[in-house]
Parts: C-alpha cells; sequence; structure tokens
C-alpha cells in the first residue's frame, strides 16, 4: 500500500479526529441545491425529489491497492474517480445524476492532507457534474484507504434505460473510444508511475483517461429522454463484457465488426509496441466508462438528433443483437468468439 500519510504531509487524520475531519469538510462544501432539505452534518440527508420522476440508486467503492495505486494516481484523481465511475453507472440507466453520499474509510496515519485532496478531485467533478454531496461518513480503517460514493439520479417513467432491452435486429453503438484506460495503467505499470515521458500526446491522454474518466451523463440522460435507446451499459469492465452482459440479459446474442469498434489512436500506439493484438486489448481491458447502448434501426432520426446535441462526442455503430445466442467478433471475414472482458475475481 502506498497511502499518503508521512508527518512530511502535516497532521494526520487520527490526530483531528471525526467531528474535525467532517467539520472541515463541510466547510469545503458549496451551498446545497433547493431539493437537499438537510445535507451533511445531520443523521442523514433530507432531499425532496422531482416530482413525477423515479430516483436511479447506485453504488461503487474504490479501495486502494485493487482499484487505485497512489503511485500512478494522485489523491485528487482518486476522489474525482471515485464519482466519476458512479455517475457512470447512473448514465447508463438514462438519468441525471443529482446527489452523492461519500464515505471514507481512512488508515489513523493518513495524512488530513491527503483527505484534502480526495476532496479536491470529487468536489471538481461534482462541480463540473452539478451533482451536490449530500452526506457520508467517516471511519477508521485498519488496512487500506477506501472510498465508497453513492449517487442519486432522476429519469421519468418509461424513460429508465436497462441492460435487458435489446431486441434482435437492434444496432450497437460505442461512444468515444475504447482502450485508452488500459493502455494508461500498462504504461504506468511498465514505468513504476514514473520514467520517462509517454511516446506521444497520444499515449499520455491514455494515462489521463485512467486517472480521471469522463463519465457520459449528458449522453446518458439524452438516451433515456428522447427514448432513442432499447438498452445500455457503461464500460467500467470493457467492452467485450458489456457486450456480453446486454445480450445475455436481453435474451439474444451478438454480432461486432472488428473494423469498426473506435479503438483510441494512443492504445493502438501503446498495445502495437508492447506486441499485443490491439483490437482484442482494447475491447477486454475495462475503466473506460463509455457507453455501450443498443437502438432499433428505426430510432435512426431520434440518434441523429441526440447526436448533434453531444458537444462533439463521437457515437460509432459496432455491430449489432442477433436472433441466436452466439457472441462473435468479425475480423477480416472470420467469425471467431468474442473475447471475456475483465473479472473481479
Amino acid at each position: 500500500m502506498n497511502t499518503p500519510g508521512s508527518p512530511a504531509e502535516g497532521p494526520l487524520v487520527g490526530e483531528l479526529g471525526e467531528r474535525g475531519l467532517i467539520e472541515r469538510i463541510r466547510r469545503r462544501l458549496p451551498a446545497p441545491p433547493p431539493d437537499l432539505i438537510v445535507g451533511p452534518g445531520d443523521d442523514a440527508a433530507v432531499v425532496a425529489g422531482e416530482r413525477g420522476a423515479l430516483q436511479i440508486l447506485t453504488t461503487d467503492a474504490l479501495v486502494e491497492g485493487i482499484h487505485f495505486d497512489f503511485r500512478f494516481s494522485s489523491p485528487a484523481d482518486v476522489g474525482y474517480k471515485a464519482l466519476a465511475v458512479n455517475a457512470s453507472d447512473v448514465a447508463a440507466m438514462g438519468a441525471t445524476p443529482r446527489l452523492a453520499l461519500l464515505s471514507l474509510m481512512l488508515p489513523g496515519g493518513c495524512a488530513i492532507a491527503t483527505v484534502d485532496r480526495l476532496l479536491d478531485g470529487f468536489l471538481e467533478l461534482a462541480l463540473e457534474s452539478r451533482i451536490a454531496l449530500a452526506g457520508g461518513n467517516i471511519t477508521r480503517s485498519p488496512g487500506p484507504l477506501i472510498l465508497d460514493a453513492t449517487v442519486v439520479g432522476y429519469a421519468r417513467p418509461r424513460k429508465v434505460l436497462t441492460r435487458g432491452g435489446g431486441r434482435s435486429g437492434d444496432v450497437l453503438y460505442v461512444s468515444g473510444s475504447v482502450g485508452a484506460a488500459a493502455a494508461g495503467l500498462q504504461w504506468l505499470r511498465a514505468h513504476g508511475g514514473e520514467g520517462d515521458l509517454p511516446m506521444s500526446a497520444a499515449v499520455s491522454e491514455c494515462i489521463a483517461r485512467y486517472r480521471r474518466p469522463s463519465p457520459r451523463a449528458r449522453l446518458g440522460a439524452l438516451l433515456g429522454r428522447t427514448r432513442a435507446a432499447s438498452a445500455c451499459m457503461d464500460l467500467s469492465d470493457g467492452l467485450a463484457d458489456a457486450v456480453r452482459s446486454i445480450a445475455e440479459a436481453s435474451g439474444t446474442g451478438a454480432r461486432i465488426d472488428a473494423s469498426k469498434v473506435p479503438v483510441h489512436p494512443g492504445a493502438c500506439e501503446w498495445f502495437n509496441r508492447t506486441g499485443e493484438d490491439a483490437v482484442h486489448a482494447a475491447i477486454q481491458g475495462g475503466d473506460d466508462y463509455e457507453l455501450l447502448f443498443a437502438a432499433a434501426p428505426r430510432r435512426k432520426g431520434r440518434l441523429r438528433g441526440v447526436s448533434r446535441l453531444l458537444r462533439g462526442l463521437a457515437v460509432t455503430p459496432i455491430g449489432e443483437l442477433t436472433g441466436d445466442t452466439a457472441m462473435v467478433l468479425v475480423r477480416d471475414g472470420e467469425a471467431t468468439e468474442l473475447p471475456a472482458g475483465f473479472r473481479h475475481f
């Protein structure tokens, strides 16, 4: 473990105590939105939900040594990512993220400055995404540092997206590009988090995308609001995993055209240098947090309308859901089984 927390960084959380740390965080928060009636500092938050809307809730934890390493990411990067991964899940449901809870499990030897920096990143994305921190918890950890975030979003009835809404013949689309985060993490591991500068700006962008993924909140909300998509999922565990998950939940198979998969240029550069198959490495790697979604061909008009509102974010058709249960990757005219995605266990 590499938790920043040496005496050189100033006082430790064990010296300030829980109450002092909570008050330190509260002083950092902006004015609450009107729907947050009671915010941080009480036993629980009180929220006035949007009238006629459904609540979408998700939670995800980042564990030091499993999901992040302070040799490769700054505390601010980790705080940013803790919110990003949850906002991405809400976006995949076609909802708009609005409120967050943050629980910090901190070793007693963790520096207060580290907590400040974790909050720097978390609040930076919260401000960008208009997500209000409504509360959370602080406790002592005997082992690694852990951030556990919960995000609440809202969507109108009949406009919620799930993994299981796809149908045979639906086209599969992916936002942005894939493989960048996996390539960035590989570069960091190969160089111990330091070493020479990356060989190109494209590889540098891969490192940045691993450290600070961009949740596609606007795309997800638009897909749900317009009902342009029939199913959706984010790429936390890789494109191959998301394709399999949507197809299995929808009771279909899937056929992906390898030539259409938008692999990030930096990922291509890095994987080619290391001798890996760029397409396979890109679709198997996780942490991209792009969106994969299915849409019926008759929804093309709605998708064009969504694309015009995306401010330059590319959306690429890469295949389709099929009537059988096979998961196929087509390459140079040859059909092979789609690789598996990332597995936690």
